[in-house]
């Protein structure tokens, strides 16, 4: 690349943070990428070595310094060697306890005999 400077929807694509160009695009033009803290408005918008982005993606956040720009979408090995990952760790998954319903002896729908029961005093006996 002349003088090391990249767009960052190719830059994008060939690190593989996003399937294709054209999402890499959105991404940008969304303003979801954020070029030294600063949002890059247009998927023009130049980057170069030493420069930190932050990704929102999905449900998580990657922060990465870019350590070189690319010359092809490559294989995954070649792409993680264009950025220096800084993303906070993520949070670990909690187990969902199982929700099961606890009742009080004595509440809810009456047990047959207690239905006999009320049945007699009210006099309507079976």
């Amino acid at each position: 690349m002349a003088d090391g400077r990249q767009r960052i929807d190719k830059w994008l694509f060939f690190a593989r943070v996003v399937k294709s160009r054209s999402l890499a695009a959105k991404l940008a033009g969304a303003g979801r990428v954020r070029i030294n803290s600063d949002k890059a408005s247009q998927a023009a918008a130049m980057v170069k070595p030493g420069d930190v982005l932050t990704i929102t993606l999905d449900r998580r956040i990657l922060v990465y310094k870019i350590v070189e720009t690319g010359e092809r979408r490559g294989p995954a090995e070649e792409a993680r060697g264009l950025y220096e990952d800084m993303s906070p760790p993520r949070a670990p998954k909690q187990a969902a306890s199982p929700i099961v319903p606890v009742r009080e002896s004595g509440s809810g729908r009456p047990t047959k005999r207690e239905r006999r029961d009320t049945d007699r005093l009210r006099g309507r006996e079976s």
